[in-house]
């Protein structure tokens, strides 16, 4: 008798692949450890430049940031100067691989891969946002009924709704190190019960545990942190290091319920290492070069309306009196309820008529930034003519970039600029940045917020245009890097390392083609190695 295929993937989302191999090679992660030793191990590169919001869709997709449009949680609202949370309409024009294995009439196992839509009509088993990095969907199951059996049993996740925080004290990052292992072993225990109780041939369980850790507790791994401190280490150990041992275990659970027919392959599509770059210093460097205006008081798409007097403009200026503490919460709230529910978005705090291009950030810390051009023909006040106009200023921007210097290294802050288009093609690009700045990875960037404020004040400085500074006040001390790395184990695959690196983009292709799909033409390409049939 023919024993059917089985597909099963367990992604650690945003897991260093140094500290895989670290831990894995002194007895850290013994279940990973066991894959590393007899599986197929290859390097991965995600989508350049937009490693934060890109890597999932081209992940599940096969496509390039220029097919699928999706490079950050926020997007700027077409025909305004306005930015916008992504919602679940943004999704709506992909294809994903369960979407070609179901249709196919393969059983398909989905469960908390980030960015995939709920799909309720899924020949098989989908769970979204049980716990997760940067949510667009809310929690929902396919089917529905098993949303109520989740929360009778393991309840919601024990980690806060959002891994973003302005301060911690010791004790809480205590607690939200041990609601990252409650929630990474009760989603192993959620993964056995789901692959038990149903039949499938493709399933895929992802551990986003381990990137929230990565974001907010990297300084508790990294001695070369500024906010490494070594007392509270001593005392509370490595915290990062607590949430890959709970997702370890949990991969063992999960390893151990499959079969020696099922093929395993246990990936982390992007990586994480100490926050760095200098994002927050773009803004001002755009001002002084002269590529972006602020919104006069006058000028009808600023952030900013006039100041107003009387009851309005006094409440106002008493609401910035109000502590931080209760203002930024606040504000957050408001900016929620305008971008979630009244789909207002946010002012990017331009003048459009003088600015000719303004940023679209990865978040603080990241190793790129974008730069999105005021074309005239796309932007309602697009100030720049394509063509020659625009690649004139491209190339003078980028110039006028590389001469900010880090004043304590003296090294350039930009490693260099990109034009997207170079890099991604494709329908989508409209929907993309410009421009890509890739930052000096080093050193490793400091938090206001966390630790003693060690570091926290970025700095840059032009012989021609001047010194800036920002300070940092995100509570995050890990950034995502490009580099994952994928281990490989089932019949018919090699054990060894491949002598390549594998792009994100590969990953659909080939699991299409291991069930005799194809995922249509498509960025990706089928990884042989990992096919019975090479």
């Amino acid at each position: 008798m023919t024993v059917p295929r089985r597909l099963l993937t367990l992604a650690l989302d945003s897991a260093s692949p140094e500290l895989l191999r670290q831990w894995a090679a002194d007895g850290t992660l013994p279940n990973i450890a066991r894959l590393l030793s007899t599986g197929m191990v290859a390097n991965t590169l995600g989508p350049e430049g937009m490693e934060v919001g890109a890597t999932w869709p081209s992940f599940y997709t096969a496509e390039t940031p220029g097919g699928h449009g999706i490079c950050w949680v926020d997007r700027v609202i077409p025909g305004t100067y306005r930015q916008q949370r992504l919602g679940p309409n943004d999704f709506d024009h992909l294809t994903s691989l369960w979407d070609v294995l179901s249709a196919a009439g393969r059983r398909v196992v989905v469960l908390d891969v980030p960015f995939a839509k709920p799909l309720p009509r899924l020949n098989g088993v989908q769970v979204t946002e049980w716990g997760v990095h940067d949510g667009v969907f809310g929690f929902h199951t396919t089917p529905a009924a098993l949303r109520r059996t989740i929360l009778r049993t393991y309840g919601v996740h024990p980690a806060p709704p959002t891994c973003d925080t302005h301060r911690l004290t010791a004790e809480g990052y205590r607690d939200l190190a041990a609601g990252m292992v409650r929630g990474a072993l009760a989603r192993g225990g959620m993964t056995c019960r789901i692959l038990a109780d149903e039949p499938w041939d493709f399933a895929i369980q992802v551990w986003s545990e381990i990137h929230c850790a990565g974001h907010l507790m990297w300084h508790y791994h990294d001695p070369r942190h500024p906010a490494f401190d070594p007392a509270i280490r001593a005392k509370d150990g490595d915290l990062l290091r607590e949430v890959y041992v709970a997702v370890d275990s949990a991969v063992g659970e999960v390893l151990a319920t499959v079969g020696a027919e099922t093929t395993v392959v246990l990936c982390t599509l992007h990586g994480m290492s100490h926050s760095a770059g200098s994002s927050l210093l773009l803004p001002e460097m755009l001002r002084r070069v002269g590529a972006l205006h602020l919104p006069s008081r006058t000028s009808p798409a600023g952030a900013s309306a006039p100041r107003r007097r009387g009851l309005r403009g006094g409440l106002k200026a008493l609401y910035h009196l109000v502590p931080e503490a209760v203002r930024v919460p606040f504000y957050e709230l408001r900016q929620w309820v305008n971008q979630r529910w009244l789909g207002r978005g946010a002012p990017i705090g331009i003048d459009p008529d003088r600015t000719r291009a303004f940023m679209m950030g990865f978040g603080a810390g990241s190793t790129y930034s974008g730069i999105r051009l005021n074309l005239r023909g796309r932007e309602p006040a697009g100030s720049l003519a394509p063509g020659a106009e625009a690649d004139r200023f491209c190339a003078q921007l980028g110039r006028d970039l590389l001469e900010f210097l880090d004043p304590d290294t003296g090294r350039p802050l930009v490693r260099r600029v990109v034009r997207t288009a170079e890099l991604y093609p494709g329908p989508c690009l409209d929907e993309l940045p410009d421009l890509l700045v890739e930052w000096e990875h080093d050193p490793p960037r400091g938090n206001t917020v966390v630790g003693d404020g060690a570091g926290g004040v970025w700095r840059g400085v032009s012989a021609r245009f001047g010194a800036l500074e920002h300070a940092n006040g995100s509570g995050r001390t890990g950034a995502h890097r490009l580099e994952g790395m994928f281990v490989a184990n089932g019949p018919g695959i090699a054990p060894g390392t491949l002598d390549r690196v594998v792009s994100t983009l590969d990953f659909a292709p080939t699991f299409a083609r291991f069930f005799g799909c194809d995922m249509g033409p498509v960025a990706g390409r089928p990884i042989p190695e990992l096919l019975p049939d090479g």
